[in-house]
């Protein structure tokens, strides 16, 4: 199984819980790489509001993907999960393509319909008919990264004869982000891989979110084995961070192997580490449980 971590984007994610800068995203992503890890992660946005109203700050994802991409030489390159509201399928196709040739072919292409309203109504995106939106936006990506030359009139999106010059070398994995059935089956059309978060220990919730993927599977005639599992779970030192909210893992390294096994056994290919705090020991530490689990 792999096993990744989501850099520090924004938020409170960098030091002492201040906006990261991009030193404390680069740290992160050389202390995954490393250490062994498999791969590194980033959100998407513009910027995110609590229900308190209190706003934090984002960096932009895929700018920091190119440039993680370029520091590191190993690691695989996700996003958890590119908004496609923000961005035309078109553009996201040829973005994956180049950075995929920059990067020697690590790029997992996350991406989902969107969901957070404030960042939507501060920028005058439309957050009507989201899935609906994207499921034209899905399907227009997905057929250019594998080759078609495509042309949709939908009611949302067009394309006429669209192409990619050059194609990409290799079939990009495309990760769909999703838990609702429409989504679901939209992930069983035309995804490669999946993604459902944010877990602790493996419990009945977890194995409902495989059990509706499986439903989808059948319900659209793809074959189990040609949609990966990916799952975020959250993992909190407690030495570091002795206090914290939901349902974060926050036991010793064994408990985190304990953990990591569970999640093989139910058959995730991929685990996605939410740190807290992101610190390059937060690292370490799931690296430690890593070789514990399967080394």
């Amino acid at each position: 199984m792999k096993i990744g971590v989501m850099l520090p984007v924004g938020g409170d994610d960098g030091p002492d819980g201040q906006m990261p800068r991009w030193a404390d995203t680069r740290d992160i992503a050389l202390a995954v790489e490393q250490n062994g890890l498999d791969s590194v992660w980033l959100a998407d946005h513009f910027f995110y509001r609590d229900p308190a109203g209190t706003t934090y700050g984002m960096h932009e994802a895929w700018t920091l993907l190119s440039a993680v991409g370029a520091i590191t030489s190993r690691v695989e390159l996700g996003t958890m999960v590119l908004c496609a509201s923000f961005r035309d399928p078109g553009l996201v196709a040829q973005m994956a393509t180049t950075l995929d040739e920059v990067s020697g072919g690590r790029v997992i292409l996350g991406v989902g319909a969107g969901w957070h309203d404030p960042e939507y109504e501060a920028f005058g995106l439309p957050t009507d008919h989201r899935v609906g939106r994207f499921a034209e936006w899905l399907e227009i990506l997905a057929r250019l990264l594998r080759g078609e030359t495509v042309t949709a009139k939908g009611t949302y999106h067009q394309v006429d004869e669209a192409t990619l010059v050059p194609m990409p070398q290799r079939r990009i994995p495309i990760l769909v982000a999703a838990r609702r059935p429409r989504m679901l089956d939209l992930t069983a059309q035309w995804a490669d891989q999946w993604n459902t978060a944010w877990f602790g220990a493996v419990g009945d919730d977890v194995r409902a979110r495989l059990a509706e993927l499986d439903e989808a599977l059948v319900r659209n005639d793809r074959p189990s084995g040609e949609v990966s599992r990916t799952v975020g779970i959250t993992v909190r030192d407690p030495e570091q961070k002795p206090e914290g909210e939901g349902n974060a893992l926050a036991g010793p390294v064994e408990e985190l192997a304990t953990a990591f096994t569970a999640y093989a056994d139910l058959g995730v290919e991929h685990l996605v580490v939410g740190l807290d705090p992101v610190t390059p020991r937060s690292v370490e530490r799931v690296a430690q449980a890593k070789t514990l689990a399967f080394e």
